[in-house]
This record gives structure tokens, sequence and C-alpha cells, in this order.
């Protein structure tokens, strides 16, 4: 615990000993140094992660350019973008080098570290994560809101499926908002609502959805979709039905909690059209589409379906790439409401 046994110190990254009395270069280097790669929530190429868990992946953090829009590739955007930044220097990691703040908060990115979410001692909570009236850091933040209630999968074995994922059961935005604040409604450019109900037509659409090719031949009872999930009391790690009119989106619907291979930690590209793009611009990582289809459009389709308006999808007798013969919008909506 004291970086030092028998008058020897065993660390080489804190070679005149550690402010934190501890075995590593910092809280996170501590967590990471079995973390790493007992359940390999940092694994050491961008390009080949580990087996995917619900959280992502902090190897993302050292892609360099995370860009598969078009003209990705001479403009890039650099693995800061990919989700939480850990300040872990014996690991390769650092503190993000573009954000001074949590969007939408004030937590200051230079101390961003697992013990900003995780409590290393344990707790009854998710993940170890704090929970309301907790202070952390010594004091730089306060937590009001109480942890998310969810299960998660086994950390050491096997990887995310339709049938195998976290359940999220509740309060999933309302604990993100402990740093992150009621961030879509305070942000004029973002008008996507969170920690609301789907509703009924939104429910009946994701429950139908079975991809652009068939985007209405599912069925309610296996429709979940691990790349989207959504808040359900009744969500096991097993369960395939899909939406009930008041089950709820949250933060946790579009992104990941630690990292991904698309900018602010998306569980999908959001600039990209094809999900087959992902990753050919500037050689990222290409996260998997779920439907593996060369002509499957975004997956906010699932709750929106949208594809009928989207360049080259399958509307008015075009199929495939190629000029809309309506002349209508080529581009997926940036900014609705749902």
């Amino acid at each position: 615990m004291h970086n030092s046994q028998d008058g020897l110190l065993v660390d080489p990254d804190s070679p005149n000993g550690n402010a934190w009395l501890l075995v590593d270069a910092s809280p996170s280097d501590v967590c990471l140094s079995c973390h790493s790669h007992l359940d390999q929530t940092l694994g050491i190429d961008p390009l080949a992660p580990p087996p995917l868990k619900g959280a992502g992946n902090f190897v993302f953090l050292m892609e360099d350019n995370l860009n598969d829009g078009h003209g990705g590739a001479a403009n890039p955007i650099p693995g800061d973008a990919a989700g939480h930044n850990l300040h872990a220097p014996g690991h390769g990691l650092a503190a993000d080098g573009t954000l001074s703040s949590a969007p939408g908060g004030t937590f200051p990115s230079s101390v961003m570290g697992c013990t900003s979410c995780h409590d290393p001692h344990g707790s009854n909570d998710f993940r170890f994560l704090y929970g309301s009236g907790r202070q952390i850091q010594g004091g730089v933040a306060y937590f009001t809101e109480p942890a998310p209630i969810a299960e998660g999968l086994s950390l050491f074995f096997g990887s995310e499926s339709q049938s195998a994922h976290t359940a999220y059961r509740g309060g999933m935005s309302a604990w993100c908002g402990n740093c992150h604040g009621d961030f879509h409604r305070g942000n004029a450019h973002l008008l996507h609502p969170a920690n609301r109900a789907l509703g009924g037509r939104v429910a009946t659409t994701y429950n139908l959805y079975n991809g652009t090719s068939d985007q209405t031949g599912a069925i309610a009872a296996t429709a979940y979709l691990a790349e989207v999930p959504f808040e359900d009391p009744a969500n096991t790690v097993s369960s395939t039905a899909g939406p009930s009119p008041s089950s709820r989106i949250s933060c946790i619907t579009c992104h990941r909690a630690h990292a991904t291979s698309a900018p602010d930690a998306g569980r999908w590209d959001f600039n990209v059209s094809l999900l087959h793009e992902d990753g050919a611009e500037p050689g990222s990582y290409a996260i998997p589409d779920p439907y593996g289809d060369v002509n499957q459009r975004s997956l906010c389709n699932k709750c929106h379906r949208k594809d009928l308006g989207d360049w080259g999808a399958a509307d008015n007798g075009n199929v495939g790439p190629g000029p809309r013969p309506d002349g209508g919008s080529t581009k997926f909506p940036a900014r609705h409401r749902g």
C-alpha cells in the first residue's frame, strides 16, 4: 500500500513515492493493474479491442482518429473524444486534452479517473457506483442522485449479445446528471429527450424494426437490441423482449459509459450514413453492425424508422445508393424529437 517493501520502491512509475500511498502512479493505474487484463477494461490495441461489454472499452482513448464521416481521414478527431478520459499515466492514458470540464457540468477533466465514478472500497450499488450523499476526491464533486438500478454480465467471461447484456432498470440518466446536468435540456444544439417514457409509437417502432432491409419484420418477444438498450424494471441480463410504452430512453441508450470507437462514446457512429462505412475513412476499429447488412442505416432508426427518408434506403422504388427520385432530403436529421 505504501509503494515500498523492505525499503525498496516497487513501482517504477513512482520512483519518488506516491502521494496516494498506492502501489501505482495514480488511483486509476491501481484499478487498471488488475482490470486491464482480468476483465479487459483496457485493451492494448484500439484496432483489436477485447470482447465488448456494456460500458465499452478505454482502449479507444488511444485511437489517433475517430472521424468516420466523409473527409474524416483529413480531419482527425482524436481519441480524447472516445469517452471518459482517465488520468492513468502508468497505462499510457492522460486527462482530456480538449475539454477542461464535464460537458454540462463543472467536474474537472484533470482529475477524471476510475474512482470518479466507482468506489474503490466497494458498495452495495451497481458496479460500485457512487450514490447520493457521497463526495469524491476531496470534495471536487458531490453526488445528489442515487446510483442506477441495473444488473451486469460477469466481468470476466463472455461478451455482450442480444440475449446476454447489461440489464438497465432505471436511474441511469439522473445518475449521469450528477456530473453532466440535464445535458440535453440545457443544450440549444440538442433536442433529443432523455429519461422519458418511450410512449406507444416509439415502442411499437422499436418492436417491429429488424433493420433497414426488414423494417417491420421483428416481433416484440425478440426485439431487444443490445446496441440500443432501454430502461425497464423488468429487464434481465438474458431478456430479449422489446420495450413497452412505459420503458424509458436513457443516456445509455445511445452512449456507452467508458469509451467506444466513435466520438462522444456513441454506441454507433452518429456521423456515418451506412454502418458499413464505420472505420473506413480513418482506418479505426469498425463498430460491428448488429444486422450485418451493407445497406443498414443509423441505429437511430431502431426507435424512429427514418430509413424511408434516407438517401439510398428502400423507398420510392429506389434500393441502394443513388439519387432519390423524389429529390427529398438525403440526410438523417441531426436534431429531432422522437
